[in-house]
């Protein structure tokens, strides 16, 4: 259902996201999250220091606050199947997942190479290896018990977006396609579940591209995709788990009879009406989804708000619906909890109001607490992140995986000189080391989630309509 707000620029998105994405997402279903899940994300730079999964989780902290259960990010940048074979054990399993969530393919496909006169040969390497890599990951996930299994096709490589000095890898994206299509002929074999970012990102990516040859959703570097573009991936995935339609709320309130006519995921009492106008008491079972309108992280142009000029999310998963019919003609002042929200005509009000637009409401400005303190979190997760780098990456080849002793930073100490990556983290090792330090930052982590859990509970709201003079 449409209301009147949606302007002619948001239907037309609309439109263009139904003939473009739906069709290659209808066939695709990843199940909902459940109480006590530990989901782990595993991948490479795009899941280490992304967003898409921490938007996940927010969608469920906002929709089902009383919901426990918990996301892990278990992303490396740089890795190939090749190295999360490696570290199955100790970074992946060790989380004790209940759902694996695997994406691939960026690293394994290769790069630079796909200039050179023998790049299709180059390709068809690069396919093969990742293919022999990823059997053995199959054989260690078919010998788990109690762990769903998800694979994800990986969002694209940008080739086509014209972006100033940078020339694009050509058909680097077709060699990850054929990745994406072992992985799903494998999730078929084995009765996991698939999701493929890939193809309706690029659909998108094309869509855009025919007015804005520079629009990309995945980075300056045809990468890395912006928060932007990670909100997209999340938007994909929670239309997967088949939240499309599901609101927030929905409202309608037969004004002229003092009567409720329909509500959903709500309750109302106390509805009064007197020659101002009306009032109810309004309690939600769920927050409206705050969207970041800063463009956070290094090298950021867009923020998570700006994926609402490329997909619906709005109109299909964030609609707090108010509808009030039967009023007399004129304005109202909208109020809740005593604060003037904006004035509508007794006409938009019939048509229906998406509270979730409004980011001055007391409800959006209790989600945008919680937002900032998943933000809080997923920053100190990002610290075990870096340390993992440092741990599989370098410490493992060399024989010192987890020794975190005085030997461990000497041998780093050698080497960063020469190694940037290395030398970026060599501040945060020499803290993470130590045991105490580590267990201090699982324990802000806990703090934050118990504040997250407290923060989104929603609560009871006065809402006034009030004419206007």
């Amino acid at each position: 259902m449409f209301n009147s707000f949606l302007s002619n620029n948001r239907l037309r998105i609309f439109l263009t996201f139904l003939c473009l994405g739906s069709l290659s997402l209808q066939a695709q279903n990843v199940a909902p999250f459940k109480e006590n899940d530990r989901v782990v994300f595993l991948g490479n730079s795009i899941t280490d220091g992304g967003h898409y999964h921490s938007f996940i989780w927010l969608y469920y902290m906002t929709r089902f606050p009383t919901m426990n259960f918990s996301i892990l990010n278990a992303g490396i940048g740089g890795d190939r199947v090749i190295e999360m074979n490696k570290r199955l054990d100790g970074d992946v399993f060790g989380k004790r997942p209940t759902v694996l969530i695997t994406t691939f393919g960026m690293n394994d496909s290769g790069y630079f190479e796909y200039n050179d006169a023998e790049a299709d040969k180059f390709a068809d390497k690069k396919v093969n290896e990742t293919y022999q890599a990823y059997k053995e990951m199959e054989k260690r996930y078919q010998e788990l018990d109690g762990t769903r299994i998800v694979l994800l096709g990986s969002s694209p490589y940008d080739e086509e977006a014209v972006i100033k000095d940078n020339n694009s890898l050509k058909n680097k994206n077709k060699a990850m396609q054929r990745i994406v299509d072992f992985q799903k002929k494998s999730a078929q074999d084995n009765h996991w579940e698939f999701l493929d970012f890939n193809d309706p990102m690029t659909q998108l990516n094309h869509a855009n591209q025919v007015k804005n040859p520079s629009f990309t959703l995945c980075g300056n570097d045809r990468v890395h995709p912006d928060n932007d573009g990670h909100m997209v991936m999340a938007y994909i995935f929670l239309k997967a788990q088949g939240f499309a339609g599901d609101k927030v709320s929905f409202l309608t309130i037969d004004a002229d009879n003092q009567k409720i006519n329909k509500s959903s995921n709500c309750t109302v009492t106390d509805l009064k009406k007197s020659d101002a106008g009306i009032s109810f008491s309004y309690l939600a079972k769920a927050l409206p989804y705050p969207l970041d309108t800063l463009a956070r992280g290094w090298g950021s142009k867009k923020s998570q708000f700006d994926a609402i000029k490329v997909v619906p999310f709005m109109q299909e998963m964030n609609q707090e619906l108010l509808t009030v019919k039967g009023l007399k003609k004129g304005n109202y002042n909208l109020l809740i909890d005593d604060q003037q929200i904006g004035k509508w005509s007794n006409q938009e009000f019939e048509a229906g109001l998406n509270l979730a637009e409004l980011s001055n409401t007391p409800q959006y400005q209790q989600a945008l607490r919680v937002m900032y303190l998943n933000e809080e979190r997923w920053e100190i997760e990002r610290r075990f992140r870096d340390y993992a780098w440092v741990q599989y990456n370098f410490f493992l080849p060399k024989g010192l995986l987890d020794a975190n002793n005085r030997k461990a930073i000497e041998v780093l100490d050698q080497h960063a000189p020469n190694d940037g990556w290395l030398s970026a983290k060599r501040d945060l090792y020499a803290k993470a080391m130590f045991p105490e330090v580590r267990q201090a930052w699982e324990d802000q982590m806990e703090l934050l989630l118990g504040s997250i859990r407290k923060t989104s509970i929603p609560v009871e709201r006065k809402i006034s309509l009030v004419r206007a003079n």
